[in-house]
């Protein structure tokens, strides 16, 4: 069990999937699907050994929580591959940062069209207390579909600030493990990091909330996964929401 005291931490920042919906199995399969074809391909052009992608290992250890750009250029640079970046415009078919990042993207959209959002069971009752405590509450994920997924959750009028995969690209702030994503959703909440709580399922998340200074690093995982989190900059491990308690008041409530 982890005590949050509202008299001392002003707001609590969430990551997407896999904290508050549990869409990261979703986004698994589709880099699973977009890589492998890649490498067969490669493999076939190259006459070399086909290995494909490992949907756990190497999900979390190279595209979890990072934006599609740095998703792909991570689990490529693991295998030695070097592909052109390319330009925010190139098609899905183009063997291009950008063009890779299309195509995972189109094949997460099909997915979630057809499996729905699943919502955190304890999401939606921890949001809704922290915000009776007067607490702040942002959601920053690098997910291009948060707002739809947010929607879809009906959790949307939940948060008070959100920053996403497209406002990063926006704002040209880097993604995780950089703390910008952070640290932006922390300046819209009007509320300063070392007061404000993280939330985060990515060891590169964990590892952009350490590095933002924020107060309190709550990683989320099982309890094989609880290890690596806290090497990575957790400064607590829960399995799910369910193991966070709010007590006290803002004095702000009215």
């Amino acid at each position: 069990m982890v005590i949050i005291n509202a008299e001392q931490f002003e707001a609590l920042i969430f990551d997407l999937d896999g904290v508050v919906t549990q869409t990261a199995s979703i986004h698994a399969q589709a880099w699973k699907r977009l890589f492998d074809e890649f490498l067969a391909f490669r493999a076939t052009a190259m006459n070399g050994a086909f290995v494909p992608f490992d949907q756990e290992k190497d999900y979390q250890r190279h595209v979890d929580g990072k934006s599609r750009i740095a998703g792909v250029a991570s689990f490529l640079g693991s295998r030695n591959i070097t592909i052109p970046a390319g330009e925010p415009g190139d098609q899905a078919e183009q063997a291009t940062l950008h063009g890779l990042a299309k195509r995972k993207d189109q094949y997460f959209s099909a997915l979630l069209a057809g499996a729905g959002v699943e919502v955190s069971t304890f999401a939606e009752p921890l949001l809704k207390e922290a915000r009776r405590r007067g607490m702040r509450v942002a959601v920053a994920s690098s997910s291009h579909h948060c707002v739809q997924i947010l929607h879809s959750a009906g959790l949307a009028e939940l948060f008070d600030a959100r920053v996403d995969g497209i406002e990063l690209d926006q704002l040209g702030i880097s993604g995780k493990p950089a703390p910008d994503i952070f640290l932006e959703a922390a300046r819209r909440l009007s509320a300063s990091p070392v007061h404000t709580v993280v939330f985060e399922d990515a060891l590169a998340g964990v590892e952009a909330a350490r590095a933002g200074g924020f107060g309190l690093v709550i990683g989320v995982g099982s309890s094989a996964r609880a290890p690596e989190l806290l090497k990575h900059g957790a400064d607590k491990v829960v399995a799910d929401l369910d193991e966070i308690r709010l007590e006290g008041r803002r004095s702000s409530v009215s």
